[in-house]
């Protein structure tokens, strides 16, 4: 009797559990009021938490803005710990690494007209500041004015509620490296143009703007090099401005509707009429409502708000790049200024993601619950490719010349295997082939930098000045494997594609049995005489072997052989956490990735990089899936977080939120280019995916808790389910999967050989047992 009712107690308070999380469910229509844009803002050169700015934007926008706490020209645009702001910026900054292009502002002021920006900045504090992603306000102490603003794709709508005065002022900054500003007060508007950027962009680069004022100008200026002059009204200049003023009355708002374009000013008038006829408060509205369809693809029941304001926190940031980089023309087509010709030509473009970081996680994000979108991010590519002669590696805009890989394959590989269609996937093909065996003749980080040397030797020599070259053969074996399967699924002859099969082993080429790691080879075949995997750059990528070692996506299989078997493996796994995060700084000069991974205190395991991020999901390949479980709750309960330092890095144009995003729903996908999701261990008690096909994935782990990180079973529709990955296919039909979660590992469950996720060299073993 006493076990039956402890059975019909523990089934009550479970029921009463789940009524209310579901409740908690229902009533959260709105996932965007747990978003906070400053996470990832209180960064630094010398040490990044994030390196994030608050961006006030639509997903996938062609225009952010921002406000500007930095100097003009400063990639930290906006520092949490700054206290002054000099300007409200349109921005289409993808990090400050990369930094800006296209960029102006508008600094409401009054008391007299000021341009140089310091003398215009006005104290403000995060307690009279809102930011969300549709709506940004803020009260500027030093005049007394109140700053609104809300977004549309490519045209805002400010908001200035100025004090009673006779000098209300508004000055817009063009910024210095060559523009133009027209002030025409009868129109109560504005024109202009800036051609600052940082490179990437071709001669004729320009982003026109306009601005139009709800009331008529008592003052109008222009600048010339910092010069306030009321005559002439039009200045064209290195560094142009316009300051326009008006007399307000206490509490007047006045209004500035603002659009730009990359292809004229026509095209910035009809792109302002994004705005419509709607008033401020009906587009901040407008803008919630987009945001909130975005960001309702998931819905969460949970009582834990730390974890949700994580979680879409980072799924805001993973649906901001790459940032839309088209136009709607007068006959409603779509087209873009191409930033590798500098032609206005007909399609999609898309820009701003390095697919170093964003192959990942990123873009099978994307794939997974947003594949229209990445449908016409493919056809850009495809545009890219046909203006410029390869697909960028880094785009921002045009081809910038950073970072190594020739990822571009995994991003297209993975998108057609994902089951996306209606582009140009045998030019994608084409494309894939020319990138592969050859390198963009002025810009090395597009094609292949060492082609020649790495099909030749099957590995770069670390002799022959080619850097990072570790790195290089690791990724490119991996590219390799990633144009083989996408030539497998378009039916190419095998005499097209059986060289990227044997190139995708070259992997092994620079593996030390002595070490069981990855390190730099010479062209004779020998290994470098010194060696410690604690070692930064030199022969890796912003990091060392026991970062890149792991870099085998395609085939752990072949890597756990190498290394010895499941044993020797999962140990060198262990080991990456052991190992302190300090012994590499005593290789080189300091870079802010180092100090990010010491103050983490996880040895070697260097999240805040991208190279590593998969590598806990390793142990599901070697018969110990339970640490993966722990692992993955250790990095997101520990390394994450819904404040301004809440990343453990560079968050990079969506890269480690979407690690998050994929990593809380209990999966990831460690091989971009297959159809599998390995399985890590679920943050939440219940989730619904909203999948574009109509059909929903429900995932529930009602046992789920702090301290119950571990899953004993899993349940796929209804069934045990053994494996450790979800297959692409099974959530895309509508699946409903639970997941049994203890305090302690299941150590009996996933371990069988055929339990272990894909790897290339068990495909090659049943192509030849065939």
């Amino acid at each position: 009797m006493k076990l039956k009712a402890h059975f019909k107690t523990t089934f009550i308070v479970t029921a009463l559990l789940f009524t209310r999380t579901f409740i908690m469910g229902q009533e959260n229509t709105d996932p965007v009021s747990y978003v906070n844009t400053l996470v990832g803002t209180q960064s630094k050169f010398e040490l990044s938490t994030g390196n994030t700015y608050p961006a006030i934007a639509l997903p996938w926008g062609m225009n952010f803005w921002v406000p500007q706490t930095g100097k003009m020209g400063d990639g930290w645009v906006y520092t949490y710990t700054a206290d002054k702001i000099k300007g409200f910026k349109q921005t289409h900054q993808p990090s400050p690494w990369m930094n800006d292009y296209g960029q102006f502002s508008l600094m409401p002021l009054t008391d007299k007209p000021v341009f140089d920006e310091d003398e215009r900045a006005s104290w403000f504090s995060h307690k009279a500041e809102i930011a969300k992603p549709y709506y940004y306000k803020v009260y500027l102490a030093d005049h007394d004015v109140v700053t609104e603003i809300t977004p549309t794709e490519r045209a805002a709508m400010f908001r200035f509620t100025f004090p009673e005065t006779k000098n209300a002022y508004v000055t817009i900054d063009a910024f210095d490296k060559g523009s133009y500003v027209k002030v025409i007060p009868e129109e109560r508007k504005i024109i202009g143009y800036t051609t600052r950027n940082s490179g990437g962009v071709p001669d004729n680069f320009k982003n026109y703007f306009v601005i139009v004022f709800d009331k008529d100008f008592t003052y109008q200026a222009t600048v010339d090099q910092k010069r306030i002059q009321e005559k002439p009204l039009e200045v064209q200049a290195d560094h142009s401005g316009a300051i326009i003023g008006f007399a307000t009355a206490k509490g007047e708002q006045v209004h500035a509707r603002v659009a730009s374009s990359f292809i004229s000013f026509e095209q910035a008038a009809i792109n302002l009429k994004e705005l419509g006829a709607d008033n401020f408060d009906q587009l901040a509205s407008r803008g919630k409502e987009v945001w909130n369809k975005t960001l309702g693809k998931i819905e969460i029941a949970d009582e834990n708000i730390n974890n949700l304001r994580t979680f879409y926190s980072c799924l805001y940031r993973s649906v901001l790049f790459p940032r839309s980089f088209y136009e709607i023309n007068a006959e409603g087509k779509i087209v873009h200024y191409s930033p590798y010709n500098g032609k206005v030509l007909p399609g999609y473009m898309f820009t701003d993601t390095g697919f170093w970081d964003t192959f990942r996680s990123l873009f099978p994000f994307l794939n997974l619950l947003y594949p229209s979108m990445n449908v016409k991010m493919q056809e850009g590519l495809v545009n890219a490719y046909k203006e410029s002669g390869f697909l960028p590696e880094w785009a921002s805009p045009g081809h910038r010349d950073i970072m190594v890989g020739n990822n571009s394959a995994s991003v297209v590989a993975d998108a057609y295997i994902k089951g996306l269609k209606g582009y140009d996937i045998e030019t994608l093909w084409e494309a894939l082939k020319h990138g592969a065996n050859n390198v963009h003749p002025t810009v090395s980080a597009s094609g292949r930098k060492g082609y020649q040397e790495y099909n030749q030797y099957g590995y770069i020599p670390n002799d022959l000045d080619i850097n990072q070259n570790v790195a290089r053969t690791l990724e490119y074996a991996y590219d390799d494997w990633a144009i083989y399967t996408l030539g497998k699924k378009l039916n190419k002859p095998q005499k097209e594609i059986a060289i990227y099969a044997k190139r995708a082993m070259n992997y092994k080429n620079v593996f030390d049995i002595h070490y069981k790691l990855m390190r730099g080879r010479k062209a004779d075949g020998s290994f470098s005489g010194a060696f410690k995997g604690t070692d930064w750059s030199r022969d890796f990528t912003e990091g060392n072997s026991w970062h890149y070692s792991w870099s085998v996506f395609h085939d752990p299989q072949g890597l756990i052989d190498l290394m010895g078997g499941n044993g020797a493996f999962t140990k060198m796994l262990d080991s990456v956490f052991i190992i302190p995060g300090a012994e590499g700084m005593k290789s080189r000069s300091m870079i802010h990735e180092m100090r990010e991974m010491q103050v983490m205190n996880m040895g070697q395991y260097a999240h805040g990089n991208q190279p590593i991020q998969h590598m806990i999901y390793l142990y599901n390949y070697a018969a110990e899936p339970w640490k993966t479980q722990y692992w993955a709750r250790e990095v997101m309960d520990k390394l994450y977080a819904a404040g301004p330092d809440g990343y453990c890095g560079d968050e990079d144009n969506g890269q480690t939120s979407a690690w998050y995003v994929f990593s809380a729903l209990g999966f990831y996908p460690v091989c971009p280019g297959t159809d599998q999701y390995v399985i890590g261990s679920p943050l939440f008690k219940v989730v619904k995916l909203h999948l574009e096909n109509g059909k929903q994935v429900t995932i529930k782990a009602p046992r789920n808790s702090s301290d119950h990180r571990y899953i004993n079973r899993v349940e796929l529709n209804g069934k045990a389910y053994g494996k450790n990955y979800f297959l692409h296919s099974d959530l895309q039909g509508g699946a409903n999967i639970v997941y049994q979660m203890e305090k302690t590992p299941n150590k009996e469950r996933g371990i069988a050989p055929t339990n272990a996720p894909y790897s290339f060299s068990k495909e090659i073993e049943k192509t030849l047992e065939k």
